[in-house]
């Protein structure tokens, strides 16, 4: 007996529907299971999985030739996620379910042996192709359902056990499907942060500076002696960051849940991420790919913050390939398999020491460092990268008298409010510039139109450029800044503070 059902698999951060068909006879000679249509391994075993869950469970029949197809035949299917509608086409094909009902259904799940239902990612996406090809209802392991539950007019019904399909399709078990109020869900937990810059005492003019790269999405990078607080500070930045709007977070969330980065029974990621990898991590890890697809670090940041913390000590080979998506915010993935364009709006924040021991001018302690050492240890990040870097910041470590007397400091949700008021200025600004949300984004034509500094002002850059030797990509990422700090004032135009306060930001370009 021939059956039909439907899944889905992934192919970057989108679902692809596939159809399984399934064709079981009774054979004379010996049984036989055959997979086509280019399974992966993890398909192919899943003949054992099924098979065993089936006999577990009292459903088997022997002596069977059984032929399964998942179609497009030319489209490779990769993951455990089939072993689930594989089990329910070999039920169709035995007579056990009715195939007219399973055309209104998608399914999607890992079986146990015993016939329970595991986990498995992408069901976000998947659940948002199943409402766009018209499905009534998504079958998908109970761990996943309040995932896929985010996308509305789909029933999810999240399972534990193959027995639990078998009788809601039959239609002997009432089976309420997993509702999730996302709206009520996402905005109660969007204030809700484990670090506040209260906590910081002192280092005002590094909490300054983190305000500005927020107001307008900035990149920035700390260079300081070990222990004056740049990691504590980073892991503050996105508590200060705008909230996640809804379509940010399901953009984001779809994402984290191809590459399984999701939390048992969550919903939409409600706080913008923030990725910290360490300085051992490969160029693939980073930017993402593999054989088998995997979002990097960079998508993983996306809408977020990627934090690289003592960025000399990172592969040159890695940092380089952070050049074009910092530009242009995409990534485009080449591999023999594939070739993917993914999204990765983050910002990037940096942390380094002055030098390989660590004390280079600082005043509590001596630098045992030659010259030549310094120099060698500074060239390890390279000037086209440095350049793409808006904020250069150096901090020094508070002495202790004064951090123990010191009172609490601003709130994040003071700092916050005037970030999004900032912002706010900004999306009206950017109201009919189409992928253009904050000031870190413009082109050179906004510059011109948005950022045009006065004769004054003017002259000021103009020295700094010529004392400093800046580079032009450096002229426009001053602009940018000074057109944030000048949002933050409210103020209309670029003045010359607003640009001798940028001008103070490219500390390393100072040369020594």
């Amino acid at each position: 007996m021939l059956s039909k059902v439907y899944s889905a698999t992934l192919q970057g951060l989108n679902a692809i529907p596939v159809s399984i068909e399934t064709s079981s006879e009774p054979s004379t000679d010996h049984s036989s299971f055959i997979i086509v249509g280019l399974p992966d391994n993890a398909v192919k075993e899943s003949q054992e999985r099924v098979q065993t869950a089936l006999r577990v469970n009292n459903f088997s029949q022997n002596e069977r030739r059984t032929v399964v197809s998942l179609a497009p035949a030319d489209l490779r299917k990769e993951g455990s996620g089939f072993d689930l509608p594989i089990a329910i086409g070999l039920l169709a094909s035995y007579g056990v379910l009715t195939e007219e009902r399973l055309e209104r259904f998608m399914f999607v799940g890992e079986l146990g042996l015993d016939g329970s239902i595991l986990p498995v990612k992408g069901c976000l996406p998947i659940a948002i192709k199943a409402r766009a090809q018209k499905f009534e209802a998504l079958f998908v392991p109970e761990e996943n359902a309040r995932e896929a539950a985010v996308v509305d007019t789909l029933k999810v019904y999240g399972v534990r056990h193959l027995n639990d399909v078998i009788s809601i399709l039959r239609g002997q078990t009432l089976f309420a499907p997993t509702e999730v109020n996302t709206r009520e869900e996402f905005y109660a937990s969007q204030s809700i942060f484990d670090c506040d810059f209260s906590e910081v005492r002192g280092q005002e003019n590094v909490k300054r500076a983190f305000e500005v790269a927020a107001a307008g999405g900035h990149n920035i990078i700390l260079v300081g002696s070990p222990g004056c607080g740049k990691s504590m500070m980073a892991k503050r930045l996105p508590s200060i960051l705008p909230p996640l709007t809804l379509e940010e977070s399901l953009e984001t969330t779809q994402i984290h849940s191809v590459a399984g980065k999701l939390q048992r029974h969550s919903t939409l990621i409600s706080q913008r991420p923030f990725r910290a990898p360490h300085h051992t991590v490969s160029d693939v890890a980073l930017v993402g790919g593999g054989a088998t697809f995997m979002p990097g670090e960079i998508c993983l940041a996306h809408n977020g913050v990627l934090f690289l913390d003592e960025l000399p000590e990172f592969s040159r080979n890695v940092l380089e390939t952070l050049r074009q998506p910092l530009e242009d915010r995409l990534i485009t993935v080449s591999r023999a398999r594939y070739n993917l364009t993914l999204p990765c709006s983050f910002m990037l924040v940096a942390s380094m020491n002055p030098c390989p021991c660590g004390y280079h001018g600082d005043a509590q302690h001596d630098c045992v460092c030659t010259p030549g050492q310094i120099q060698r240890y500074m060239n390890r990040i390279s000037g086209p990268l440095l350049d793409r870097i808006d904020i250069h910041c150096e901090i020094q470590a508070v002495p202790f008298a004064e951090l123990s007397q010191m009172q609490p400091g601003e709130s994040s949700a003071a700092i916050r409010e005037r970030v999004v008021g900032a912002r706010k200025i900004q999306e009206l600004r950017f109201r009919n510039c189409q992928g253009i949300y904050c000031n870190a984004q413009m082109t050179e034509r906004m510059l011109h139109e948005f950022a045009e500094p006065d004769a004054a002002s003017f002259n000021i850059l103009r020295m700094a450029m010529e004392r400093m030797k800046l580079s032009a990509r450096a002229y426009t990422r001053i602009l940018k800044l000074a057109r944030t700090i000048a949002d933050l004032e409210g103020a209309d135009n670029v003045q010359n503070h607003h640009i001798a306060e940028a001008i103070g930001y490219r500390a390393l370009d100072r040369g020594n």
